[in-house]
């Protein structure tokens, strides 16, 4: 096979382009400037007609480059998949006829902005080669779900149903996690009136039926090496045999612990074994063999409950849960009537300060208690006094006065946290700026005293990073079940506090998800976001300092360093974010379809007008993810966006190199917009650090800046969502009017 390049370009005319712009300049613009071998204009390049003789080209004259001058690269992404090609693409629809104004005023900036993007897409693919697989991979369709409670089970059913089969790995005897002692669950069926079958045996029974499915019983994850596709486990039973497996993909499904109540004195759980927990009262009820429930101090039948909501939960203080796990209330409901069903006329009171019961249950639970004669006290409960019988005190809410209540049996509402391994980044990695070796550079491992549960050999530690309050960090908004571990899913109470029904949903969610990368790992594919992506990382080793800024700041754990301190990248655990190449300070590391030169390739072919035209250029960097969608919704609405910016987007703010920065302002730039996502603890990052990271590089700038003797209002950097549909032109505008004011650059040529 030939190893020969072939460019071929492509103009679309339809939806306006030919009406607003001349297709001929850009077409000389692309065969002359561009050195496109060929270039071929169309009426509606989208179309059948359209997409095949791009295709006939490919397949009769060679072509191995393509450029479609269109509309966004996030449009028409089906119809112009062209996957045996290197491809890009000149925004002429949503990038330039939609954000200009229609008037012949403006037709002679608005066409300067097409020529520039055709001349941008062109010097891109230059510099661009035909992605390729590395030949490395084979397809593993096995999952190993490592927790075999309600989450892990229907993980593992979820996986089969598909064809896929599934390894179970549970520390415990038996299979059912917590929900194995509850009594009933929640209701998830009208009317909602009764509390329902676990279904928990049925689970059981169908995972024993099941071919498809292993379970490891007493069994724990010795070791997790590999990527995915080809993750090599060890597990190691009680006994202390250890068997290796191989696996596609895993899921987390670890479950939660309750929170242990033993350090509010108030609530006198350490003074008697009357005073349970949520958790401890199903254990009691089940030992009751559908009798009475009786305390376990003595063994009386229970006459009057008390349950005592949002104990150590929503607090500020100390060694409380800043947060609520909210299905308390629920819990509570249901709970209370065992004791309508089981004791008779026995006096169930729940005092509560804030009752919450979201879901499908919801208000018709609460009504179904009222009708069952529980009694909802809105009280604020001060102290639990142990004796004889248990002395509740409390402020009513209602009356606005203290109060107590008698009871045989408290039972205290506890909050679910999660059961996570380790945080590898409970300490701040942080790289010595001057460090030329190693142990200079090297990031301390955290001090914890928690078990490691998948024990990943990972140069970035051996668990799943956390978010917040130790959940598992996977992103609500961006990427459910994600984790910063290409190919590892997180699923039930280990991402958030949820009930029995929402953990079966989350099960099935990190099923597909596993089962996705399971496939695209057989395929030598990107995960999300960039899913189908074939490109990896690639680097020069002779230009390698082993600085290991691309190992401490890969957020997905897809670089190791071999014996001798070099990079060793794995393509099936990265996600093609380029946020090693942002953070190379040597540009030794590139993908074959983005690189350091295929932007500054586009950065140094936008044509810079000299000083007396009095045309400025502003360079916008926008994330693919957010910012670029964002500014194409614009388009679409009809928001004008400044003649003088030219806008590039970039995988990831993260990926910015600060050459980019540098270069633009040597080469005449006026100014500087990089538009990333939002960062911090409620980040919308699709790569987790990458604006963060973009944001403490971005700092270093100032300096360089005042070394040019150039203003620092000429670069800036901003969050941007993708639903900033008016604030994103706006910023780019708001740098027109910066640059207005404060002069052109002095580096025009």
């Amino acid at each position: 096979m030939s190893d020969e390049k072939k460019f071929a370009g492509y103009i679309c005319t339809g939806c306006g382009i030919g009406d607003r712009l001349d297709p001929s300049q850009l077409e000389s613009i692309a065969t002359r400037e561009g050195k496109m071998q060929s270039c071929k204009q169309h009426e509606m390049l989208c179309n059948s007609e359209g997409v095949q003789m791009i295709r006939d080209d490919i397949a009769n004259d060679a072509v191995t480059h393509v450029m479609i001058a269109a509309c966004s690269r996030r449009a028409k992404v089906e119809a112009f998949n062209f996957t045996d090609v290197a491809l890009t693409r000149a925004n002429l629809r949503e990038g330039v006829i939609w954000v200009r104004p229609d008037a012949d005023e403006h037709q002679e900036t608005t066409q300067e902005m097409a020529d520039d993007y055709v001349r941008m897409a062109c010097a891109e693919l230059r510099s661009m080669s035909k992605p390729a697989s590395s030949g490395e991979q084979q397809l593993n369709k096995t999952i190993m779900v490592v927790g075999g409670g309600i989450t892990g089970m229907t993980a593992a059913i979820e996986a089969a149903a598909a064809g896929y089969p599934a390894h179970i790995i549970e520390k415990s005897g038996a299979l059912g996690g917590q929900a194995a002692d509850y009594i009933k669950s929640i209701p998830t069926r009208s009317p909602y009136s009764e509390p329902q079958d676990t279904g928990v045996a049925a689970m059981i029974a169908s995972i024993e039926a099941n071919d498809l499915i292993t379970v490891h019983l007493n069994s724990t994850v010795a070791k997790t090496a590999g990527a995915p596709g080809r993750f090599s486990v060890d597990i190691a039973t009680e006994s202390g045999a250890v068997v290796t497996e191989t696996f596609g993909a895993i899921i987390q499904a670890t479950g939660f612990n309750l929170y242990d109540p033993s350090g509010l004195m108030q609530f006198g759980y350490s003074s008697s074994p009357d005073i349970i927990t949520n958790g401890e009262l199903e254990k009691l009820v089940k030992a009751s063999n559908g009798g009475p429930i009786k305390r376990p101090s003595d063994g009386k039948e229970v006459k009057a409950v008390a349950f005592v909501q949002n104990v150590g939960q929503s607090s500020t203080e100390k060694g409380q849960l800043s947060y609520h796990s909210g299905i308390g209330d629920l819990i509570a409901i249901k709970q209370a009537m065992y004791f309508k069903a089981q004791n008779g006329d026995c006096d169930t009171t729940i005092l509560f300060n804030n009752l919450r019961t979201p879901g499908a249950a919801g208000e018709d639970f609460y009504r179904a208690g009222q009708e069952k004669m529980v009694t909802f006290s809105k009280g604020e409960v001060s102290e639990v006094v142990a004796g004889d019988s248990l002395e509740v005190k409390f402020k009513d809410l209602i009356l606005d006065e203290e109060t107590s209540m008698q009871a045989d049996l408290v039972v205290l509402d506890v909050g679910m946290m999660p059961n996570s391994g380790p945080d590898p980044y409970a300490v701040p990695m942080v790289i010595d700026e001057d460090a030329e070796k190693t142990e200079e550079a090297e990031v301390k491992a955290p001090t914890v005293t928690v078990d490691s549960i998948l024990n990943l050999d990972y140069r970035q530690g051996t668990d799943l990073p956390h978010l917040k309050n130790g959940f598992t960090d996977s992103h609500f908004i961006c990427f459910p079940y994600e984790t910063r571990r290409t190919g590892i899913y997180a699923a039930g109470p280990l991402r958030r506090p949820m009930d029995m029904r929402q953990a079966q949903d989350d099960a099935a969610g990190a099923a597909m998800k596993a089962i996705q990368a399971a496939e695209n790992a057989g395929k030598g594919m990107a995960a999300h976001p960039r899913a189908g992506d074939l490109s990896f990382p690639k680097f020069r080793m002779d230009g390698c300092t082993q600085c290991k800024r691309c190992t401490v700041e890969c957020p997905f754990g897809a670089i190791n360093e071999d014996e001798k301190g070099y990079p060793m990248f794995n393509e099936s655990r990265c996600r093609r974010c380029g946020t090693c190449m942002g953070a190379c300070p040597v540009r030794v590391i590139s993908f074959e379809n983005y690189s350091v030169e295929t932007v500054n390739q586009q950065i140094k072919n936008v044509e810079v007008p000299e000083e007396f035209d009095e045309k400025p250029r502003i360079l916008v960097l926008a994330c693919e993810n957010d910012a670029y969608p964002a500014l194409d919704q614009a388009a679409m609405n009809g928001v004008e966006i400044n003649p003088w910016a030219r806008v590039i987007p970039v995988r990831c703010l993260g990926s910015v190199s600060l050459s980019w920065i540098t270069d633009s302002l040597n080469s005449g730039y006026d100014g500087i917009v990089l538009m990333g996502c939002a960062k911090g603890d409620d980040y919308q990052c699709h790569f987790v650090r990458g604006s963060a990271m973009a944001h403490e590089r971005m700092g270093k700038v100032g300096d360089t800046l005042s070394s040019l003797n150039l203003e620092p209002e000429r670069v800036v950097v901003y969050e941007v969502a993708i639903t900033d549909v008016e604030r994103a032109p706006k910023l780019i505008n708001d740098m027109a009017e910066t640059v207005e004011k404060i002069g052109l650059s002095p580096f025009k040529f």
